[in-house]
């Protein structure tokens, strides 16, 4: 939970850190007192194409409209160990309980002679792309296009620390992990009969940097201490928050905090979560230098009652244990 409470999300203009201007020394500081404030912000004139992201929306509605024999066509069951693909609504878990949503899992396109592909890594491989035309060409520009934004956020993020702005790159995003998820989120009458009307729960990332894109329709909200505000979608933004893994890194000057959709519209919701992380293989010691109270033992409060504080090892070996509890039925035939 963070130290304050805050009313809003804060809108950044990040064009300083894409373009590597003198200003962006003024940006890195926003940033960083967003993230002991809220753990949340938005990024306007990030340099994304904006006709790219409303293909990317288009395409995702057209794939969710079919029927779900031809979505299961590319079911997670057929990806391996990549984990790519579809699955349907209410089989994955946030925190432990099913999600009222339907989604596809995409990640860093990677051909089957790739070494880490070779070497059976986890989480590394070719994705599975519908036989719609332009979806798979979109996918991959938007992966291209974020994976630079992430690149640039990670560097006011290493300024707003007081670090070096390569600071991150150099000891965690050599090759970061590139995730990236299309959810759908049935309207409020398709739910009805549900056990739960949330479309995802009350949780935090378990990763380092979330860079979301919102539809229209909104139903995000943020807890602020004792209270939830909303997060709506503001036109041309992408909504970011710092995750359990910036959390533990920085012995929790950061926290990363709670957040939860419900999609109470007459329309389906449409979300697209990137989440930047480090390399597979980077071993998650705490950024050197911080001065700060140290980390505070949130293990109560997590659903799980496991603390970032006490894990040691690489990414890699952390993700893992995470994803196996958001698929439990794959974990066994993957991992």
């Amino acid at each position: 939970m963070n130290l304050s409470e805050f009313s809003h999300v804060p809108v950044i203009d990040v064009a300083p850190l894409v373009n590597h201007t003198a200003e962006r020394v003024r940006t890195a500081e926003q940033i960083g007192a967003s993230c002991r404030e809220s753990g949340f912000f938005y990024v306007v004139n990030h340099g994304v194409d904006e006709s790219l992201c409303q293909r990317l929306e288009a395409l995702s509605r057209a794939f969710f409209s079919q029927s779900e024999s031809l979505k299961m066509q590319i079911a997670m069951s057929r990806g391996g160990r990549a984990w790519r693909g579809y699955f349907p609504v209410g089989r994955e878990l946030t925190s432990g309980k099913p999600d009222r949503k339907e989604g596809i899992y995409f990640g860093a396109e990677l051909s089957s002679d790739d070494p880490a592909v070779r070497a059976g890594t986890p989480l590394h491989g070719p994705n599975l792309f519908p036989a719609i035309p332009g979806f798979r060409d979109t996918v991959l520009a938007y992966l291209d296009s974020l994976t630079t934004l992430g690149h640039a956020l990670m560097s006011g993020i290493s300024r707003g620390l007081g670090l070096d702005e390569n600071y991150f790159q150099q000891r965690y995003f050599r090759n970061p992990l590139i995730l990236f998820r299309i959810f759908n989120y049935p309207h409020a009458s398709a739910a009805q009969g549900a056990e739960t009307g949330w479309g995802v729960g009350e949780h935090t990332d378990y990763g380092l940097l979330t860079i979301l894109r919102q539809d229209d329709i909104g139903g995000l909200q943020v807890k602020s201490r004792s209270r939830w505000i909303d997060a709506p979608p503001i036109p041309g933004s992408f909504l970011c928050n710092i995750g359990d893994m910036l959390e533990r890194l920085t012995r929790g000057t950061y926290r990363s905090t709670p957040h939860r959709v419900l999609n109470t519209s007459s329309r389906d919701r449409l979300s697209f979560p990137f989440f930047f992380d480090p390399s597979f293989d980077a071993r998650m010691l705490p950024v050197e230098g911080l001065t700060n109270d140290g980390p505070t033992d949130d293990s109560s409060e997590r659903w799980d009652h496991a603390s970032v504080h006490d894990f040691s090892g690489t990414y890699g070996e952390y993700l893992l244990n995470k994803v196996s509890k958001v698929f439990p039925e794959l974990r066994n035939e993957v991992l």
